[in-house]
């Protein structure tokens, strides 16, 4: 197993008075649960590799003009989950969100395998009734159940799709059992949308005001992004998600987002430095707009 070793203790190592908890306009926090995945395993271990990576990683973003880490990033306490089923911690991520959503705070959480956002997104749907779910993945992750269980990462947005507004994109990989409870207009295969963009438009206009982003790093193309439990050929790529998530941030209000399925491999940290610029790109378009609605 690869050793991070941090030279701080604060993400990305912002000064230490921007990662106080009542400072920070920002939680992150960690939910290292890799106990459903059923191919690549290192999941549990990918913010360790996330971290190093942030701390490595110039803060001043370009295309903003702006130095989102201003704003304060606190991170909240790991989850005590590895060693639990998956409805036990499904039940200990919903309990802890709905204390974090107590805060006036941009919430933000970092996996672990996918099924991590089950209890997340129960929280939120309670919160905001007209949630909007923008999963960004390559697998469907419609199964109603997964060896066994409905918390399985195979199952992470399932219980979504009946309860919310889900909109899927990059999707390149499924069982066909899950196609009858898919919403086909809703859904944005990556052969669909690799050689246009006017399906940002269109995806945006079905979404509600409040958006949560899941974003599954395996949607990425697997050129760009190997170091994920599944990688897939055929996904998406650096620039167009950009834009796409530009656009969303700009138009919707995020109320939360996580990203999950870093599996790093010590042989290759470019996956790591990619997954930290896309965390650190999606705070630093939350704030711009922030900026902008002054």
């Amino acid at each position: 197993m690869a050793k991070y070793k941090l030279s701080t203790k604060t993400y990305a190592g912002i000064p230490p008075e921007l990662a106080k908890k009542n400072n920070a306009e920002v939680i992150l926090t960690s939910i290292p649960y890799d106990g459903t995945s059923t191919w690549g395993k290192g999941a549990d271990i990918g913010f360790k590799a996330f971290l190093f990576a942030s701390e490595n990683m110039e803060l001043y973003d370009i295309e903003t003009n702006s130095e989102p880490y201003q704003h304060g990033v606190f991170l909240e306490k790991e989850l005590d989950i590895k060693k639990d089923s998956p409805e036990e911690m499904t039940k200990k991520v919903y309990k802890k969100t709905k204390d974090l959503l107590k805060t006036d705070k941009l919430l933000t959480f970092f996996g672990g395998e996918h099924s991590v956002s089950i209890g997340i997104l129960r929280a939120y749907k309670e919160k905001y009734p007209d949630l909007t779910v923008l999963q960004i993945d390559a697998h469907a992750d419609l199964r109603q159940e997964y060896h066994g269980s409905k918390y399985n990462h195979a199952c992470a947005v399932a219980e979504a799709q009946r309860d919310c507004n889900l909109i899927q994109v990059g999707i390149r990989s499924m069982d066909i059992s899950e196609k009858k409870y898919m919403e086909p207009s809703k859904v944005y295969f990556a052969h669909n949308i690799m050689d246009n963009d006017y399906w940002m438009e269109e995806s945006i206009k079905k979404m509600s005001d409040h958006v949560y982003v899941t974003f599954d790093l395996d949607a990425f193309d697997s050129s760009i992004m190997p170091s994920t439990g599944t990688p897939e050929p055929g996904g998406m790529e650096w620039y167009q998600t950009l834009q796409y998530l530009r656009m969303v941030f700009s138009r919707k209000k995020i109320v939360g987002f996580d990203i999950v399925e870093l599996a790093p491999n010590p042989s290759n940290p470019a996956p790591d430095f990619l997954t930290a610029k896309l965390y650190y790109k999606m705070l630093a378009y939350y704030f711009d707009k922030k900026k902008k609605n002054k």
